[in-house]
């Protein structure tokens, strides 16, 4: 069963799953999160652009089915401001890592990663477009594969 849990009502995805007839939930609260999750048998989580620490007692309830993508090449820059800190350190090749989420940000065994070119001028704006692309391919690919094997 497909879900849509957002922290937000206004984001895109919610109104597209509503119209779509895809159960919904918008909350920050990650009991009412997993309970509405293994409501309708959710066997697979996956988290893109959510911004919050998933505790514990919420991983415990879903281990090793909690997947995110990540915008650099995990181990490198984990947190939050990982395109900042990749252009912060001058370096000319950063990327896209999904991961199986476990309790230490962005630890989590690799599924999968792929190198993006950093643009020679910096641009911060570019280079975000450039990690987006390659999210929006990576993270999808990823889910499949992962739905190929379980």
């Amino acid at each position: 069963m497909a879900c849509v849990v957002s922290s937000r009502t206004e984001v895109p995805g919610v109104g597209r799953a509503e119209r779509a007839g895809i159960p919904v939930i918008a909350t920050a609260d990650p009991d009412e999160t997993a309970g509405f999750l293994e409501g309708h048998g959710v066997g697979l989580v996956v988290l893109a652009g959510y911004m919050r620490i998933l505790p514990a007692e919420f991983l415990d309830r879903f281990p090793g089915r909690v997947v995110n993508v990540h915008p650099s090449l995990l181990p490198a820059f984990p947190g939050r401001t990982a395109i900042a800190d990749a252009l912060a350190e001058g370096v000319r090749v950063t990327g896209v890592t999904v991961h199986i989420v476990e309790e230490e940000v962005d630890s989590g065994p690799i599924l999968m990663q792929e190198a993006v070119e950093v643009p020679y001028d910096g641009d911060a704006v570019e280079l975000e477009r450039r990690i987006h692309e390659v999210e929006h391919r990576l993270l999808p690919q990823a889910v499949r594969e992962l739905g190929a094997t379980s």
